[in-house]
């Protein structure tokens, strides 16, 4: 039987993101021996101007960067907002996840601001969770978008363990797997971490 295949663009130029999403798509598909497959490519391609990420919330900003690559791209767009809450700051870093260190910061630069920000946080003290909010807009007016929240409950290191993933995944301890998420395999983090769980619940509305 033919491969359907559909192709969606991610509102978003992160590249770790994009061979997520596509590992976890392909993965899932080949799992239930789906006929119809997803392939994400990055706006990147397609030349996007960048759009600013004026929500409060995760979902409000999913639904901004959607749309924006809607417009532009005429495709069925999915965007990703994630990012860390944890409960000694407040919740914070929040929607300001990939920004928490300035607007040029690099994943290092915001990670070692938790931990300064955390170095007198007791254990018992240190529990965060990631957030994922996948939004899927067919087109820039879309009225019914697809909008799928995942999470993670875990808890704050005091230092970096492991070198897989990326952004705070080495600070961001797994208790059901006692390890960080950065020392956790690609396979199995795609199938337990808010990202993976999101896109499971996205694509079982698909």
């Amino acid at each position: 039987m033919k491969q359907q295949i559909t192709k969606l663009v991610l509102a978003s130029t992160n590249q770790h993101k994009l061979i997520e999403l596509n590992a976890m798509f392909s993965q899932y598909e080949n799992d239930a021996n789906a006929t119809h497959h997803h392939q994400i490519f990055s706006q990147s391609e397609y030349s996007i101007p960048p759009i600013a990420e004026t929500g409060t919330t995760f979902i409000e900003n999913a639904i901004i960067k959607a749309r924006h690559s809607a417009h532009h791209t005429k495709l069925p767009t999915i965007a990703d907002d994630s990012g860390l809450t944890i409960a000694a700051l407040n919740n914070q870093p929040g929607v300001y996840s990939s920004r928490f260190a300035g607007n040029s910061a690099t994943d290092r630069d915001n990670l070692e601001k938790v931990l300064d920000l955390m170095q007198k946080i007791p254990n018992e003290k240190r529990q965060a969770t990631f957030h994922c909010v996948l939004v899927l807009m067919l087109n820039e007016n879309d009225p019914t978008p697809l909008i799928a929240h995942g999470f993670w409950h875990g808890y704050i290191l005091t230092k970096p363990q492991g070198k897989n993933g990326f952004g705070y995944d080495p600070i961001f301890f797994v208790p059901t797997h006692n390890c960080s998420a950065a020392e956790l395999p690609t396979n199995l983090k795609n199938q337990i971490s808010h990202r993976g769980q999101a896109l499971q619940k996205l694509r079982d509305m698909l």
